[in-house]
């Protein structure tokens, strides 16, 4: 019984530990900062995304504004 109750603590722990790294991944991207905070995570878990989000980085550092109408 202490053995079945160990178990079904440390499982429980793993969901609340889980569940509580998907909120906060989802609250730090809405707030544009989670790929600083999530990244080792994401790199981890999905690699894709990890990937895409690099990619993305890059494209913003490099894109060049265009100059406006009202500059000579």
């Amino acid at each position: 019984m202490v053995g079945l109750l160990a178990v079904l603590a440390f499982f429980g722990a793993l969901a609340v530990v889980a569940g509580g790294l998907a909120w906060l991944g989802s609250r730090l991207r809405r707030r544009g900062v989670g790929s600083d905070v999530m990244g080792p995570f994401e790199e981890i878990w999905h690699p894709a995304a990890h990937r895409a989000r690099l990619e993305l980085q890059v494209y913003e550092e490099r894109v060049v504004p265009a100059p406006s109408p009202d500059d000579h």
